[in-house]
């Protein structure tokens, strides 16, 4: 496994470009299933979620040729209608093709998902919702295994507002016979880009952006093309690495963003103290001269998201005072915090709660990735600490931010990538 090694201290200074949403193409690539045809995803990151994806469609019999950030997907013929546990095991969105594949093939077979080594995240909305229109579901040795001759319209009422039921149960309504209208629908921006690309293939949907969907079944789809909006929670990362890291006095621009999706968290950063300046397309951060500590809880779109909860926390590592942060969404996301810990974090976890007492100092220790976003936060640490800092399991980060390290490299980091053996 690769690992990176990091010489903190380096002032960042310059200019960032934000790669396309992750979250965004693992929806829009399965809804592909849908139509037969010829699609163009556009701007669709290198990740290894993306290959993952791709390679689990190849397995149902569809076409991937991936040119730079250009993603070419033929559809036109679907010869499987499972999802191998093989696949799925390596990422949770994986359970996106159901609905798909029962709306239009009338059958599925997905094995339960697995994904990031931390904590439960049923999939029970997603199958309730499916149930609500019609489909007849059972959950045996580990899969899902769902039949309709045609869905139905009807009421879905979300008891949690999930982003990952919300598109699943999206995608199978719109070939449904009737009307569906679906509450404590998500609203965060890759279920909005999403509805748009569903409704540029021909689906009749009204609400997208809100949390009420009221969507209008038809006999069938087209293909259609479709540029993925900007990673939010990659621009959001950057952001705090400039005001953890940010050489004094100059300024991080991160290009190629959409500051309407980043709100909760450019205010948070401004209570810190960092100075942001905001275009249509960049934000420009100068970093505090102190950082503040800024308490934050997270919570659905458009709150302070899940996402940011780890690097939210390296932040306030360096921060002058205690602050609070308290995570709403998952209750058990704190794996980061023992790794911070060697670095030389202050901080204490009780249930959903982390208290950061913030130090004048972090200091390079070797540390273990547990997770994405996890990973993310102890990149942003080694960065800001004394000496010589190694991140291993890395691959964790390549799942969800498209070279991390040439990006950090350009706005003068001291990080780079070793290849080895397994650490």
């Amino acid at each position: 496994m690769d690992k990176f090694v990091i010489r903190g201290g380096k002032g960042l200074r310059g200019t960032v470009q934000i790669s396309g949403a992750k979250n965004a193409s693992l929806a829009l690539m399965p809804a592909t299933l849908l139509a037969p045809g010829s699609y163009t995803l556009q701007n669709t990151p290198q990740l290894r979620d993306i290959i993952t994806m791709s390679r689990l469609l190849e397995s149902m019999g569809l076409g991937f040729k991936h040119s730079d950030h250009t993603l070419s997907v033929d559809a036109s013929h679907v010869t499987k209608f499972e999802a191998p546990y093989e696949h799925v095991k390596k990422m949770r969105a994986s359970i996106y093709v159901l609905g798909p594949l029962v709306a239009r093939y009338g059958h599925a077979l997905v094995s339960l998902p697995g994904g990031c080594a931390w904590g439960p995240r049923p999939v029970n909305l997603h199958i309730e919702g499916l149930r609500k229109l019609g489909a007849e579901i059972e959950v045996e040795a580990g899969y899902i295994r769902a039949k309709a001759s045609r869905l139905k319209g009807a009421r879905i009422v979300f008891d949690v507002s999930s982003v990952g039921a919300t598109g699943n149960v999206m995608m199978a309504a719109v070939l449904a016979k009737g009307t569906t209208v679906i509450d404590n629908a998500a609203m965060e921006p890759e279920i909005t880009a999403l509805g748009e690309f569903l409704i540029k293939m021909g689906a009749k949907i009204e609400g997208v952006g809100g949390n009420h969907l009221v969507i209008e079944g038809v006999d069938e789809l087209h293909p259609a093309d479709i540029t993925t909006i900007p990673d939010r929670i990659e621009a959001a990362t950057f952001l705090v690495a400039a005001a953890l890291t940010g050489e004094r006095g100059a300024t991080v621009r991160v290009e190629r963003c959409n500051p309407n999706h980043l709100s909760a968290v450019t205010t948070k950063l401004e209570d810190v103290g960092a100075r942001l300046t905001y275009g249509p397309d960049f934000i420009e951060l100068q970093p505090p001269n102190s950082i503040r500590a800024v308490n934050v809880t997270t919570s659905i779109y458009s709150g302070f998201p899940t996402d940011m909860q780890a690097q939210w926390i390296a932040l306030m590592a360096r921060a002058e005072g205690t602050s609070v942060v308290t995570d709403t969404i998952y209750f058990d996301r704190f794996m980061h915090v023992p790794e911070l810990a060697r670095l030389g974090a202050n901080i204490t976890i009780k249930e959903n709660i982390a208290t950061v007492m913030g130090v004048k100092k972090l200091t390079g220790a070797t540390v273990m990735s547990t997770d994405l976003r996890a990973s993310a936060s102890l990149i942003l640490a080694g960065l800001a600490a004394e000496g010589t800092t190694e991140v291993l399991r890395v691959y964790h980060l390549d799942r969800g931010y498209e070279s991390i390290e040439k990006k950090l490299q350009g706005l003068g980091a001291d990080i780079r990538r070793v290849a080895g053996e397994e650490f």
